[in-house]
């Protein structure tokens, strides 16, 4: 077998087990196919340019991972041309060692992994009331207590709270100390029980102390700050989930959240993003949610941390196709294996439906640009415009968001996941038609008043995301000199600023 430092590659083997076949062997660092032809049949050439996606589509592979494929897949029937059906059989990595597939199936770990949410908001209270419903029934997998982080604050219950306390009376109370006391985000997520097992903690550093399971959870622009502070005091092997939909991005560079915290701590980090209303999720009403979660080679069962090249590197890629930078510490074998399985356990409710996929840009991009199409519906129903004028703007929104992931992460974005799955166009029905960013940029149209000026009198102290994203998105696309390209964001951007109007948004699409 022929060795390419953390790249995929094709390698044509002369025979294979089937008569009148031959076969080509795409091997990954996360997986690994075997795509038989008839013997009359060219081999497609391997192009170590290519990335992987392209190199399959070459081979005629149709591929599967884990995140796409049906639980206990082996084998599917395909078509490539003017070829007859052909078998593709996919199988997990070869290296596995004898003593890793032994603790596989036998489940002899030492250590749990420690789970902590960072962020307290309506949604960040909700997340850790779900992921700590999941530690209590996990017990093998993780410690039961969740740590939520805190941002401290005092609030005041007043008289006809079921938590007043007549010898504190209207005094001021630390929100972390009402939250331990009475199982309540009595701000943030009010009137929702939350498990014994959350455990607000108004220290950050001590929160993420010992975790090797980081959710984020909180406004995009004050993640990097976050980092900064707990960057030395988390495990080297963590692992992240954000549920941040937004995106970083400067005029010369758009980066997604999940990848920015990557980078800045020295981990790995998916991103979790859906049709997901925190009060409904908080009171149990059933939705869907889409986590891209795209397991290191390093930790891979049976790995032993030693899945990179050459080069010093993990043989991981990054969100454009590159292998990263980062150097991943695996995580050790004392613990489960952290990959689709133990995430999907750890978010997964009966009333949280949880799909697993790879494609992280698609999820996260998905999830932060619809935020900005969200604000165009509300300013389009506040307008008085009805529903066809609201679905108008979604197309449009949904075709703008497209040529985005094309345009700057064209090696890597499936479209697919715009389509089919939660984070995609369910996520931009909600957003559109339910959700804070529609409804305050509708209410401040039928005011006469800024969407800014709303979020300071209605939000409580919390931020709307598509504001900032819309804002961020429009300067990039500006200094690159392709703003032309993107009507309705850039027209978001204007009536922000007061420069667009409302019934101006037909005139951008007339041709």
């Amino acid at each position: 077998m022929v060795v390419c430092t953390g790249q995929s590659f094709l390698a044509p083997y002369k025979s294979s087990s089937i008569p009148g076949l031959r076969q080509i062997f795409l091997r990954h660092p996360s997986f690994q196919a075997t795509r038989f032809f008839p013997s009359n049949c060219p081999l497609p050439q391997p192009s170590f340019s290519q990335s992987v996606s392209k190199q399959a589509a070459s081979a005629g592979l149709r591929l599967f991972n884990s995140s796409h494929r049906p639980r206990n897949f082996h084998f599917s029937k395909t078509s490539i041309g003017p070829f007859a059906p052909v078998y593709v059989q996919l199988s997990k990595p070869r290296y596995f060692s004898q003593s890793a597939k032994m603790a596989i199936t036998s489940g002899s770990y030492t250590q749990k992994h420690k789970v902590t949410v960072i962020g307290s908001g309506n949604w960040g209270t909700t997340v850790a009331k779900l992921v700590a419903e999941n530690t209590r029934e996990h017990g093998d997998i993780f410690e039961e207590d969740v740590q939520m982080w805190v941002y401290e604050e005092e609030v005041t219950l007043s008289k006809d709270s079921p938590h007043y306390d007549e010898s504190v009376g209207d005094k001021p109370q630390k929100l972390t100390s009402v939250i331990n006391k009475y199982h309540e985000n009595v701000k943030y997520l009010p009137k929702i029980a939350l498990p014994t097992n959350v455990v607000a903690n108004p220290s950050l550093q001590d929160a993420v102390k010992d975790s090797s399971i980081l959710i984020f959870n909180l406004p995009h622009e004050f993640i990097g700050n976050v980092c900064k502070q707990i960057k030395g005091h988390i495990p080297p092997y963590a692992r992240g989930i954000s549920c941040i939909k937004g995106v970083t991005v400067t005029d010369s560079d758009v980066s997604l959240i999940c990848e920015y915290i990557g980078d800045a701590l020295g981990i790995y980090c998916g991103a979790l993003s859906g049709a997901n209303i925190a009060s409904e999720i908080a009171n149990e009403e059933w939705c869907e949610t889409t986590i891209a979660y795209n397991t290191p080679p390093v930790d891979e069962p049976g790995s032993n941390g030693s899945a990179g090249g050459a080069d010093g590197t993990n043989g991981h890629l990054d969100a454009r196709g590159q292998i990263s930078k980062t150097q991943l510490t695996p995580v050790p074998q004392e613990y489960p294996p952290l990959g689709h399985d133990v995430m999907y356990k750890l978010f997964s409710r009966p009333y949280f439906t949880v799909s697993m996929v790879s494609d992280v840009v698609g999820v996260s991009l998905g999830g932060a640009l619809k935020n900005i199409v969200a604000i165009a519906c509300g300013f389009v129903e506040g307008h008085g415009w009805n529903m066809t004028a609201k679905t108008a703007v979604m197309r449009r929104g949904m075709q703008e968001i497209i040529a985005f992931a094309r345009e700057f992460f064209p090696d890597t974005i499936e479209e697919k996941t715009f389509w089919e799955e939660s984070a995609g166009w369910g996520d931009m029905i909600v957003s559109c038609t339910s959700a804070r960013n529609w409804r305050y940029s509708k209410m401040a149209v039928e005011r006469g008043v800024t969407v800014q000026e709303i979020e300071k009198t209605e939000l409580n102290g919390q931020k709307l995301q598509g504001i900032s994203t819309t804002r961020e998105v429009a300067s990039f696309l500006r200094a690159r000199g392709v703003e032309q390209k993107y009507p309705l964001f850039m027209a978001v951007d204007g009536i922000l600023d007061g420069k667009v109007k409302v019934e101006d948004i037909p005139k951008l699409f007339r041709k």
